[in-house]
C-alpha cells in the first residue's frame, strides 16, 4: 500500500512521470545528477566545498537562479503550476521594502562616517541579487516532486554540507595557519580586495581565523565558509537534517556513522570559542527535551539526557573545558555588540519605514570616536552597524517594517507547521527557531539563507505531502532502496506518535 501511494505522489505533476524504479544504476544516478530537474540544488550542495575554494560559494545561487527560472518557465508553458509556499506574501513584501530601499542610500546617518553613494549602491545591489536569488530557491525547490527530488534526498543534501563543516571544522584545529588565494582572486584588482574585508575574505579562504582576544594566538575553524560565525551558524543548522537523512531513515551502518560525525563535531565546535553556536545547541537540547516531554516520549528523553551527561563528563575531563572558561572570562567584543546595536536602534528611530538601504560605519570605536580606521591600523574603529547580527543589519538597511516582515514571514512558518510531528517537522521547526535565536548575534547572509531557505521548503513540501495523503516519512533505507532496519522506523514512529 506504501508503495502505490509513493507512486501516486511521484506521479500526479505533469511532467513528472511514472513511478521511477525501485533501482537504479550508477550510470543513470550519474546523468540524472547533471541533467535532472534537480541538478541546480545538487550542485549547489554537493560542490559547495569546490565553490568556497574558487572563491564565490557566497553567491554561486545567483548563478544557479537563471537555470532555475528557465526551467520554472518552461513548466509554465506545459501547464505545470507553479506553487507559492504558505506565507510567500510576507516575503515578497519585505522584497519590495528592501529594494525601496535604494532611495535612503545617498542618506548620512546619525554617529556615522560619510561614504560614498556609489558604494552602498554596489553592496546593496549584491544583498537584492542574493534576496532575490533565494526567493528563487525556494520556489525551485518547493514546487520539485518527490519523485524530482525526495525529502530524504534533500535532507541528506544538507547533512552532507554540515558533514563538510565538521570536516573543515578538525582542519582548522589541526592547521589553523592554513590558507589559500582562489583564482577569482587573481582577475579582481587588488586595491578592490583590499578595500572591502569581505571579499578579501572571500577570495583568500581558510581553514581557520587566527585571534588573540585570549591573550594568545588562537584559530577558530570556519572552513567551508567565510568566518567562524557563519561556520558556527551553519553547522548548527545543518547537522539536525544528517540527524533526519542518516539516523531516522538511514541504514544501521549510517546511524554509527551520525553519532561519530556528531561527537567529532564537538572538538571544532569548542575550538571556534563561538558563544552563539554554543548558545544554540543549548537551545536544540531544550527544545528537543520540551518536544520529546510533551509528546511523552520518555525513552527518547532518557536518551537525550544520557547523550548530555556523557558530553558534560568528555568536555570537564578534557582540555576542552579549559578553553570555554576562558572564553567565557573574555567578552572582547561584548562593547563592541553594544555600541553597535545601539547605534542600530538610534538610526532606524530616523528612518523606520525603510531604514537606509545599507549598512553604515560608525564613527570611532566603541572606546573613541577618536578611535578610527586608518592606513597603520586597518582593524581599528569604524565598526559596520548591521554587522553584528541578521536582526541589525536588518533594523539599518530595511527599517522596523522591513525587520517585521522579514520575522513575520519565518514565524509564521513555525506557526504553520507547529504541529508536524515527523522528523522533518522536528527539524525544519528548529532550524528556523534557531534563526531567531541566532539573529541577534549571526548576520544571515549567504550560504546561511540558503539552507534557512531550503529547510523551510521541507517543512512545506512534507505538509504538502501529508496533505495530500502520502506517506508521513520515507522508509527507505539507503540510495539503492535498501529497508531500513527496525531501529529508524522505530524512531519515526516514536516521534510521530
Amino acid at each position: 500500500m506504501t508503495t502505490v501511494l509513493q507512486q501516486v505522489n511521484r506521479g500526479d505533476h505533469p511532467g513528472s512521470g511514472s513511478a521511477a524504479p525501485a533501482v537504479r544504476s550508477p550510470g543513470r544516478r550519474r546523468r540524472r545528477l547533471l541533467t535532472g530537474p534537480a541538478w541546480p540544488i545538487e550542485a549547489l550542495l554537493i560542490a559547495w566545498p569546490v565553490w568556497w575554494l574558487l572563491g564565490f560559494g557566497d553567491y554561486v545561487v545567483v548563478l544557479l537562479a537563471f537555470p532555475m527560472m528557465s526551467r520554472m518557465y518552461a513548466w509554465r508553458s506545459m501547464g505545470r503550476k507553479v506553487r507559492m509556499p504558505p506565507g510567500f506574501g510576507l516575503w515578497v513584501m519585505f522584497l519590495i521594502v528592501m529594494l525601496a530601499g535604494v532611495l535612503e542610500l545617498g542618506v548620512t546617518a546619525p554617529d556615522t562616517i560619510a561614504s560614498p553613494t556609489s558604494h552602498r549602491i554596489i553592496s546593496w545591489a549584491v544583498r537584492a541579487l542574493d534576496y532575490g536569488a533565494v526567493t528563487i530557491l525556494l520556489l525551485y525547490a518547493g514546487n520539485l516532486t518527490e519523485r524530482e527530488l525526495p525529502r530524504k534526498r534533500l535532507a541528506w543534501l544538507l547533512g552532507l554540507v554540515g558533514i563538510y563543516a565538521v570536516v573543515g571544522g578538525l582542519c582548522g584545529v589541526i592547521a589553523p595557519s592554513v590558507h589559500f588565494t582562489s583564482p577569482l582572486a587573481y582577475v579582481i584588482p587588488q586595491s578592490q580586495q583590499l578595500s572591502n574585508g569581505q571579499l578579501f575574505t572571500m577570495l583568500h579562504p581558510g581553514f581557520s581565523e587566527v585571534q588573540n582576544f585570549l591573550g594568545y594566538a588562537e584559530g577558530r575553524p570556519m572552513a567551508p565558509f567565510d568566518y567562524t560565525n557563519m561556520w558556527g551558524n551553519s553547522l548548527a543548522i545543518l547537522l539536525p537534517w544528517l540527524v533526519v537523512a542518516w539516523w531516522c531513515f538511514g541504514t544501521r551502518r549510517q546511524r554509527q556513522w551520525t553519532v561519530a560525525i556528531l561527537a567529532i563535531a564537538l572538538i571544532p565546535a569548542v575550538k571556534s570559542l563561538d558563544r552563539g553556536l554554543w548558545v544554540g545547541v543549548g537551545f536544540t537540547v531544550v527544545y528537543l527535551a520540551v518536544r520529546f516531554a510533551l509528546r511523552g516520549r520518555i525513552a527518547l528523553l532518557v536518551s537525550l539526557i544520557t547523550g548530555i551527561v556523557v558530553v558534560a563528563v568528555v568536555v570537564f575531563a578534557s582540555p576542552l573545558h579549559s578553553l570555554i572558561s576562558q572564553r567565557l572570562s573574555h567578552g572582547a567584543s561584548n562593547q563592541s555588540r553594544l555600541t553597535l546595536s545601539i547605534i542600530a536602534t538610534k538610526d532606524v528611530l530616523n528612518s523606520p519605514v525603510l531604514g537606509y538601504g545599507d549598512t553604515r560605519h560608525a564613527i570611532g570605536s566603541a572606546q573613541s570616536i577618536a578611535i578610527g580606521r586608518k592606513a597603520s591600523c586597518r582593524n581599528c574603529g569604524n565598526s559596520t552597524i548591521g554587522g553584528n547580527g541578521q536582526f541589525w543589519l536588518l533594523m539599518i538597511s530595511t527599517g522596523i517594517l522591513g525587520t517585521a516582515l522579514y520575522c513575520a514571514f519565518f514565524g509564521y512558518g513555525i506557526w504553520r507547521y507547529r504541529r508536524d510531528h515527523t522528523p522533518y517537522g522536528i527539524a525544519g521547526l528548529l532550524v528556523l527557531e534557531l534563526s531567531f535565536v541566532f539573529m541577534l548575534v549571526y548576520a544571515t547572509v549567504g550560504p546561511v539563507i540558503n539552507f534557512m531557505m531550503l529547510s523551510y521548503v521541507l517543512l512545506w513540501r512534507n505538509d504538502r505531502e501529508m496533505r495530500r495523503g502520502g506517506t508521513p516519512a520515507e522508509e527507505e533505507g539507503g540510495e539503492n532502496g535498501a529497508q531500513a532496519g527496525p531501529g529508524p522506523r522505530a524512531v519515526t514512529a516514536g516521534v510521530q506518535a
